[in-house]
């Protein structure tokens, strides 16, 4: 099995390098290094059966390099390329868009011309801010197309419309999950997100910043148990769209109570403004992946939290 990731040097697609590498397979890892590090696939480069090659996927994959890593052939795509967190893709809101729609079809040809399986990574921001509750795949989502969230929900969007439409007037084997809200080792102390952010704020004895009044719900899983259900999904053949997350709902001040409890940490709650289009609900229905993939996540937020605010400690006092 000779596997393409692209976005591989990312939080969650290293973690995906990793694990193929240990069933087996041969792997090249594709990233432009927006958003990923080098770091998070360090450890890789003497493997064998792994290579990098910096590569932004909205160019295509022309370059030399990138050709005689992909000669030999390939038998799956998972496309993981593009800016994921608030942080990112305001400040990259073209790139990330391209990342979404040019980038995704550069992944499809490449499937297409070896005759490999594309897996497209969305996201539970295609919901937007739902409606319906817990979010089940039929559910067409309430998002706004002009928004400041809009440069990543829409190109999620146009993503899943593009892979779908490749299945059906090409026949390339497709599949398309979308991914909730995932922590884990790995995520950027500054990217934004809800977790990472605490952790940082927690570990300097800063005030936790909470959006609104700290309501608003997030289902957060590990990257473990994300990775396991990304590759259960692609050796399935199944074509989605699938939900991929924890079904265990937290509000965000129960997120920050969590953090300053597990870091022991002197830090109070502060209340600041709630940025535009933040979701009020997000909590993934995982029946079909259970029917069909007989997976569920397995690594409680306790655990996982735990985790999380172990390798942010180690970082800290490396740098100290």
């Amino acid at each position: 099995m000779r596997v393409v990731v692209t976005g591989g040097a990312g939080f969650v697609g290293s973690r995906v390098c990793e694990v193929l590498l240990g069933t087996g397979a041969e792997v090249v890892c594709l990233d432009n290094l927006l958003t990923g590090a080098p770091d998070n696939v360090g450890a890789l480069r003497g493997h064998p059966a792994f290579r990098f090659e910096q590569c932004d996927v909205t160019e295509g994959f022309d370059s030399r390099a990138v050709r005689a890593a992909l000669r030999p052939g390939v038998d799956l795509v998972l496309h993981l390329a593009s800016p994921a967190s608030p942080v990112d893709y305001l400040e990259h809101p073209i790139e990330t868009l391209d990342a979404g729609s040019r980038g995704t079809r550069a992944a499809l040809d490449l499937a297409g011309e070896h005759g490999a399986r594309l897996v497209l990574a969305s996201t539970s921001e295609v919901y937007g801010d739902p409606q319906v509750h817990p979010q089940t795949e039929e559910y067409w989502g309430n998002v706004s197309s002009v928004g400041p969230r809009s440069v990543y929900d829409e190109s999620k969007r146009f993503g899943e419309a593009l892979t779908a439409g490749y299945r059906r007037a090409l026949g390339t084997d497709t599949g398309i999950v979308r991914i909730f809200n995932t922590y884990g080792p790995r995520m950027r102390e500054h990217d934004g997100r809800v977790v990472p952010t605490f952790i940082r704020q927690a570990l300097a004895d800063e005030p936790l910043t909470v959006a609104g009044d700290g309501s608003q719900t997030r289902s957060l899983c590990y990257v473990d148990d994300l990775v396991e259900g990304l590759l259960a999904f692609a050796r399935s053949g199944h074509p989605g769209p699938m939900n991929l997350g924890n079904p265990h709902e937290l509000t965000v001040l129960q997120i920050a109570e969590d953090v300053i409890r597990a870091t022991g940490s002197r830090s109070r709650i502060e209340y600041v403004e709630r940025p535009v289009d933040d979701p009020g609900m997000r909590c993934p229905d995982i029946t079909l992946a259970r029917t069909e993939l007989g997976w569920e996540p397995r690594v409680g937020w306790t655990d996982g939290l735990t985790r999380t605010v172990s390798w942010f400690r180690s970082r800290s006092q490396g740098a100290a």
